[in-house]
């Protein structure tokens, strides 16, 4: 209610009370004020009650929630169903218009300001995360791989003459599918084993860029966060060998918000070279629904003209959904979760070394992977060859979900491109292994079942193991 309603409600109720409540009213609007003001995301948490106010204060400024509003249009915000209503808040017309997916919509005052707030807001997380020279960026109501795409689709208005994109190998689908769906030809760079990690052939990439013609090239399409044993690219000297050549460079930044190095590589890279653009997920960095995600970039100009790429209107879900989550959590509440996931990193990375060690296996050396880990199978795949992928589908039997068993020699074609040792990131990575990864949301008591059942399975498949090797055929007298 407003100050008018206030007062005549004192004709009806005690004025002292009236007051009280006016007084509390007035803590909300204050916040809402702030935010509006700031455009950045509160240093604290709000309330569900704030929240759910300030989304309801949105609603009614758009048309479809006008009382009396007459619509004789095709599209007018009408939905049947109050449970689907309930669910979007009544925001039902979305974000953008034809043209552009950040315009206003005239029809949707309150969607509008919804969705400027909250690409007002992500910026002020990716800042905080690590990259501080980040200019510009907007919610996309698409995962990442279709992010991606968008962006590639972007960079071939401005090189025409573009055919390819470089790709430092990352045994990913959905990243590779980008460039495929976007109409070009990816050139897979293999990776370089260093140790124990698999880093990027930087030598190679130039020699590629070389070969083909600088000209001919899209982008080089990078990527920091993935599984171990492969590590983040070096964004760094990527970054500069395309101010070099001068060639975009579009980051994969799937689940990097989470880590500070991450974020840290992209800052570096954008200081010291060319990153045009880097995508991020919803789902992974900040626990939403899957459909949604972030695209930023340091020059402005460029990510407006990434938003008026895409075709259409979009949904405001994904920026609804964030927009709650952060005011819910607040800059302190996300600062948290980032750092109780550090220290959980180090728990698993502590668990995983003590169960390796018992098994007669060690955890591989990644340092440069800040989310990742992974630990060796070699004395499993002694037992049996079969065992890696047995101990994967065990794992998922008894709700492990997310381990991922990476076993030798699979082949695997996307798009007329052959990788083989695929999921490895490598055609000859020296060991199976299994991944593990200590991503935002993650708690002690996860690190505790996961360790607890992989060594259960572990035990019982070399259990049995054993007695197929007790009765395989003794070898022949005349056998060498």
């Amino acid at each position: 209610m407003n100050s008018e309603n206030f007062t005549l409600s004192e004709k009806i109720v005690s004025a002292s009370y009236i007051r009280q409540a006016s007084e509390a009213r007035r803590g909300h609007e204050q916040l809402i004020r702030h935010l509006l003001e700031q455009r950045k995301c509160p240093e604290e948490g709000w309330s569900e009650a704030t929240i759910e106010l300030f989304l309801n204060e949105l609603a009614v400024m758009d048309s479809n929630n006008f009382l009396g509003n007459c619509g004789v249009g095709e599209r007018e915000g009408r939905v049947v169903s109050n449970m689907v209503a309930r669910r979007h808040y009544r925001l039902i017309h979305g974000i953008g218009r034809s043209g552009d997916i950040a315009a206003i919509q005239p029809k949707a005052a309150g969607s509008s300001l919804l969705n400027k707030l909250t690409n007002s807001l992500v910026l002020d997380i990716l800042k905080m995360a690590g990259v501080r020279s980040v200019k510009s960026c907007f919610v996309v109501p698409m995962a990442t791989g279709m992010g991606l795409t968008l962006c590639f689709l972007t960079l071939r208005q401005r090189r025409p003459k573009a055919r390819y994109i470089i790709l430092p190998r990352i045994d990913q689908k959905s990243c590779f599918k980008a460039m495929i769906t976007a109409g070009f030809v990816p050139v897979v760079v293999e990776n370089v084993l260093e140790g124990d990690e698999l880093r990027t052939d930087v030598d190679a990439v130039e020699r590629k860029i070389c070969e083909l013609g600088a000209e001919s090239v899209l982008c080089v399409h990078s990527t920091t966060s993935c599984f171990a044993p492969r590590v983040p690219d070096r964004l760094e000297e990527l970054a500069t060998l395309c101010a070099k050549y001068d060639i975009p460079h579009i980051v994969n930044n799937a689940y990097g918000v989470q880590s500070s190095k991450c974020m840290h590589l992209i800052q570096q890279g954008g200081r010291v070279g060319r990153i045009d653009a880097f995508v991020q997920s919803l789902d992974k960095n900040f626990m939403l629904p899957v459909g949604g995600a972030v695209i930023a970039g340091f020059e402005e100009a460029f990510v407006q003209e990434i938003s008026k790429t895409y075709p259409g209107r979009a949904s405001a879900s994904p920026s609804l959904d964030l927009l709650i989550t952060l005011l819910t959590l607040g800059a302190s509440g996300y600062k948290k979760l980032l750092s109780e996931r550090k220290e959980i990193y180090v728990l698993l990375a502590e668990e995983l070394k003590k169960l390796a060690s018992a098994h007669g296996e060690r955890l591989l050396h990644t340092p440069h992977n800040p989310i990742s880990l992974a630990m060796s199978l070699d004395g499993l795949r002694a037992d049996c060859d079969q065992a890696p992928t047995q101990l994967g589908a065990m794992l998922f039997t008894r709700q492990v979900s997310g381990a991922r068993v990476v076993a030798l020699g699979k082949e695997q074609s996307i798009g007329g491109h052959t990788f083989r040792g695929f999921m490895s990131h490598s055609e000859s990575y020296p060991c199976p292994y299994i991944n593990a990864a200590a991503a935002v949301g993650i708690t002690r008591d996860d690190v505790a079942l996961c360790v607890k059942r992989l060594d259960k399975c572990l035990k019982t498949l070399r259990k049995e193991a054993k007695p197929l090797q007790s009765s395989s055929p003794l070898p022949s007298p005349n056998s060498s």
